[in-house]
């Protein structure tokens, strides 16, 4: 494979297949059945990717992580979110370590 499939491309995919109304489209059925029950399906995929790095092979664990991805952007999309907001935040995250990052955030609030 040459590498140059990007996520941005299947994000402009998934954006152009939601809109289309196609029946024969998984992506324009999934959008058709709206936020709730499409973050439900990525969540399934989150639980079977993490069963595929524990006990699978290395192709089945592809095939959940481009599972867990493409449903990721189809709920980002629904949202409203662009993959670039994403991408900008993991941007600004690895500009530190990681450690540093995550002391940054706030914590919750125990005695709530």
């Amino acid at each position: 494979m040459s590498g140059s499939f990007t996520l941005a491309d299947l994000e402009a995919i998934v954006a152009a297949r939601a809109a289309s109304g196609d029946p024969k489209s998984y992506t324009a059925k999934l959008a058709a059945k709206g936020l709730p029950k499409t973050a439900k399906k990525l969540g399934e995929e989150a639980v079977e990717t993490v069963i595929a790095a524990l006990a699978e092979d290395d192709a089945a664990l592809a095939g959940e992580a481009a599972d867990l991805l493409y449903h990721l952007l189809v709920v980002l999309r629904l949202r409203g979110v662009p993959l670039d907001a994403v991408m900008a935040e993991l941007q600004r995250r690895t500009a530190e370590t990681g450690l540093e990052e995550k002391a940054r955030r706030p914590t919750p609030d125990a005695g709530t």
